[in-house]
């Protein structure tokens, strides 16, 4: 049995959430204070060229960390670029980012990962979809087909970042097609932790055969820690400083999800416009 800790942020560039000065330093010291395992990064700047304390901020954050990373660039300016990144404290056998940008004035990647956690092979993806439905229902269709084509059923999987899903449109289709299910929608209330690993088997099971896809806006109930189910809607993380859309997400299937919060507050409000989500998840 392995506890991990899995952190999704997106950093708006090593910049503060209004933009006006330079966060990378103390966002660094935020996250070696949470001791992560798993960091799914969006808004990770790879080059700036302007400004050399922003330079190679995935390569800053590992090393500060003790973290081995992967980086994916999605937007490539004259003098910058960013993307996606993972980073992790176990090893990173192999990355790709697929490109699934739907126009030009967005660049978004999808950057797949395959870490070995004693042993047993996670597949990690960090997403950062686009700001407009029709673009995020087509590069979700390629999160699926990714999903279907390249992650066996039997191994586990993490979909993490920021979905820009701000009316939560988009999780009946991980449930139903992928058994992806949001951590705090299966997160445990109240200190219930007795029922955790029968619950978590339950709704694994529930799940084989997927049934049919349902049409993209209808809700989809989970099932909760007491097998009973729950609509449970993700947390506000944007603006982080007067949260009030609910953009970010941790989705999982093969864990069992001990607890899973938004870290609101000091230093967080300041650090970046995103409010950053942390679970700590269960590897049997």
């Amino acid at each position: 049995m392995s506890v991990i800790r899995v952190v999704s942020y997106n950093i708006h560039k090593g910049r503060s959430a209004t933009g006006s000065r330079e966060s990378l330093a103390d966002l660094r010291l935020g996250l070696y204070n949470l001791r992560p395992d798993l960091l799914f990064l969006q808004e990770v700047q790879g080059r700036n060229q302007q400004h050399v304390s922003l330079d190679a901020q995935h390569e800053s954050l590992g090393a500060a960390l003790c973290m081995q990373t992967a980086y994916g660039c999605n937007a490539i300016h004259e003098r910058t670029d960013h993307g996606n990144a993972l980073l992790s404290r176990y090893p990173i056998l192999k990355h790709e980012n697929q490109d699934i940008s739907d126009h030009k004035m967005e660049q978004r990647g999808l950057l797949h990962a395959v870490v070995d956690i004693d042993s047993t092979p996670v597949h990690c993806l960090v997403v950062h979809l686009g700001l407009f439905a029709g673009g995020r229902s087509r590069q979700v269709a390629a999160l699926l087909e990714r999903i279907k084509r390249l992650v066996p059923e039997d191994e586990p999987l993490l979909v993490a970042g920021d979905f820009n899903d701000w009316n939560n449109r988009l999780a009946p289709l991980f449930v139903k097609q992928l058994g992806l299910y949001e951590v705090f929608a299966i997160a445990p209330q109240n200190g219930d932790l007795g029922k955790l690993r029968t619950s978590v088997e339950r709704f694994r099971n529930s799940l084989r055969p997927f049934p049919k896809p349902l049409p993209l806006a209808q809700k989809v109930h989970e099932l909760g820690i007491n097998g009973a189910a729950r609509l449970t809607p993700p947390p506000r993380t944007f603006p982080a400083a007067f949260p009030w859309l609910r953009l970010d997400r941790i989705y999982q299937r093969g864990f069992a999800v001990r607890r899973a919060r938004v870290l609101h507050g000091s230093p967080w409000r300041q650090l970046s416009d995103h409010a950053p989500l942390i679970a700590e998840l269960e590897l049997p």
